[in-house]
C-alpha cells in the first residue's frame, strides 16, 4: 500500500485489540483467519492446506436482514501476515471499509479488529482481505454476506442458495502453488487457476422438484477468472447485479460474471423428473457443468414471470452538472509502458518499473500517489470515461459507492460496484459522491492491483 498513508494509518484507524483483550464487548460473529486443512480436491487426493475463516471454505455465509447492524470481530491467526476484511459492495462508513493504510491500520498476527455498521441495502455481497490480497484470497479467505429483504418483501421462491465460483492453482498433490507474485500473472491476465469449484466442491449438486423456483446468488471470488455461464433444463431471469436489483428481471440464456461481481438469478426448473438441470461454464476447450440439480417429480404448475426485487434507496445522478475525470489504462504484456510511468513519486522507464514489479498505469501513474484520482464534494456527481488501452480485461471496482454505466446516448445501465473492461474498450461510469472519506478504485484482479492498477477517490 502507499507509503504516504503508513504514517497516518495508526492515528486514523480505530483501535486494534490483542486477541486476549477484554477492552471491548465481543462482536456477534467471530471470523478467525487461520491455516486449516480441507478436502478441496476430489476424493482420492490428500487434504489441502488453506487459509480459511473459522476453518471453512468458503467462509460461512453471514445472513442478516436489511436495516440490521453487522458486528464482526476479525481475529488474525495467520502468524505470518497482516490482514483486514473488506466488505465488498457494502455502503458503509469509511473506517469500516478494510483497506490497510487508507481506512484502517492492518490487523497484525495475534490481534483483532471489530467491524460494526448498519446494513442499508438488501442484496448479495461478499467479504475478503484487502492485505496481501493475491495470496490471502487465493489460499481461501473469502465468504458471502447476504442481506435479505424485510419479511414480506422477499421473492416467492422454494429455496435461496449461494453459489461461490472460484478457481485454484493446484499441483498434482493438491497443494496450492505459492507463486503469488509471479511476474507473468501480474503482466498478463492475472492468477488463473487450473481447478474450478462451486462452494469449494468440484461440482455443486442438489435435488429439487420440477417446477421449483430458486433464487441463486452467484458470487465470483476468483482472482482473475471471468465466468461465462449457460443453462440447461431451466428458465432463468437475471434479477440483481452486484447486490442491486434490476428494474425489471430479464430472461437470459447466458451471463458473464467477472472477478468480484455477483448475479442474483431467479430460476424455474423445467427438466423432467429423473433428468438434471445444469449451470455450465464455457471454457476455451469446452463447456463444463458447475452446478447440477437432480429433478424430482411430479412437480408443480408453471409460474408467471417473477416480479422485480424491491429497490434499494439509491442516489440520483446529475449527469448534466457532473464533472468528468478521464481514466486511461496502459501497460501489461504486448503493450507495455513505452513512455514509462510515475511510481512512488518518481518517473521511471519501463524496464525499471518491471524490475520493481510494476506493469500497469492509470493516467501514467503506477499505484497510488499523493493526490487522489478524484477529489469530490459530498453529493457531487462524477463521470469517469475509461479507456482500456491494454491487451487484457480488467474488473474495475469502486469502494463504498455504486455507479451506473453511461451509454453514448445518455441512457444508464444498472447499478454496479464492479465493471468489466475488455481490451481496447472505452466505457463511462457515473456515481454520486455520497460517502465521505478516502475510497479505493482499482482493478479487482489482485495481480493487476499490486502491480500498478489502483488509485483512490476522496469525498469531502
Amino acid at each position: 500500500m502507499p507509503n504516504r498513508r503508513e504514517v497516518i494509518a495508526g492515528a486514523a484507524a480505530l483501535p486494534v485489540l490483542g486477541l486476549g483483550s477484554h477492552a471491548a464487548a465481543a462482536a456477534s460473529t467471530v471470523l478467525r483467519a487461520a491455516p486449516a486443512r480441507v478436502q478441496l480436491a476430489p476424493d482420492g487426493y490428500p487434504e489441502t492446506e488453506v487459509w480459511a475463516y473459522n476453518g471453512r471454505l468458503p467462509g460461512q455465509t453471514l445472513r442478516h436482514v436489511q436495516g440490521q447492524g453487522l458486528e464482526v470481530r476479525l481475529e488474525n491467526a495467520l502468524v505470518e501476515q497482516e490482514s483486514t476484511i473488506h466488505w465488498h459492495g457494502v455502503r458503509l462508513p469509511n473506517e469500516m471499509d478494510g483497506v490497510p493504510g487508507l481506512t484502517q491500520a492492518p490487523v497484525r498476527p495475534g490481534e483483532a479488529f471489530e467491524y460494526r455498521f448498519a446494513l442499508r441495502d438488501a442484496g448479495t455481497f461478499w467479504y475478503h482481505p484487502h492485505a496481501h490480497s493475491v495470496e490471502q484470497i487465493s489460499r481461501g479467505l473469502a465468504g458471502v454476506l447476504v442481506v435479505e429483504e424485510p419479511e414480506g418483501a422477499r421473492p416467492d421462491v422454494d429455496a435461496d442458495e449461494v453459489l461461490v465460483l472460484d478457481d485454484w492453482r493446484m499441483a498434482s498433490d493438491a497443494v496450492i502453488r505459492d507463486d503469488f507474485g509471479a511476474w507473468h500473472d501480474m503482466s498478463h491476465a492475472g492468477r488463473l487457476g487450473n481447478y474450478v469449484t462451486v462452494n469449494a466442491q468440484p461440482e455443486y449438486r442438489r435435488k429439487a422438484a420440477k417446477g421449483a423456483r430458486l433464487r441463486l446468488r452467484l458470487v465470483n471470488t476468483a482472482t482473475a477468472r471471468i465466468f461465462t455461464l449457460r443453462f440447461r433444463g431451466m428458465r432463468v431471469w437475471l434479477a440483481a447485479l452486484d447486490g442491486m436489483p434490476l428494474e425489471v428481471p430479464g430472461e437470459i440464456e447466458e451471463v458473464v460474471i467477472a472477478p468480484a461481481q455477483r448475479a442474483d438469478l431467479l430460476v424455474d426448473l423445467l427438466a423432467e423428473p429423473g433428468e438434471e438441470a445444469l449451470i455450465a461454464s464455457v471454457e476455451r476447450d469446452g463447456t463444463y457443468a458447475l452446478a447440477g440439480f437432480d429433478v424430482t417429480g411430479p412437480g408443480g404448475a408453471a409460474r408467471a414471470a417473477p416480479a422485480a426485487l424491491p429497490p434499494n434507496d439509491m442516489p440520483v445522478l446529475d449527469l448534466e452538472g457532473a464533472r468528468a475525470v478521464p481514466l486511461v489504462m496502459d501497460g501489461g504484456a504486448m503493450r507495455g509502458l513505452p513512455e514509462g510511468a510515475v511510481w512512488r513519486g518518481n518517473k521511471m522507464e519501463m524496464r525499471a518499473l518491471a524490475e520493481a514489479g510494476q506493469f500497469w498505469a492509470f493516467n501514467g501513474m503506477a499505484g497510488m500517489g499523493e493526490a487522489p484520482l478524484v477529489d469530490a464534494f459530498l453529493g457531487e456527481t462524477i463521470r469517469i470515461p475509461m479507456t482500456n488501452r491494454t491487451a487484457f480485461s480488467h474488473a474495475m471496482h469502486l469502494h463504498g459507492m455504486h455507479f451506473r454505466e453511461v451509454s453514448g446516448d445518455g441512457t444508464l445501465g444498472p447499478w454496479r460496484d464492479t465493471i468489466l473492461m475488455a481490451p481496447n474498450e472505452a466505457r463511462e461510469i457515473a456515481f454520486v459522491a455520497e460517502a465521505p472519506g478516502d475510497w479505493m478504485f482499482h482493478c479487482h484482479m489482485p495481480s493487476h492491483q499490486m502491480s500498478g492498477m489502483m488509485n483512490w477517490i476522496r469525498v469531502v
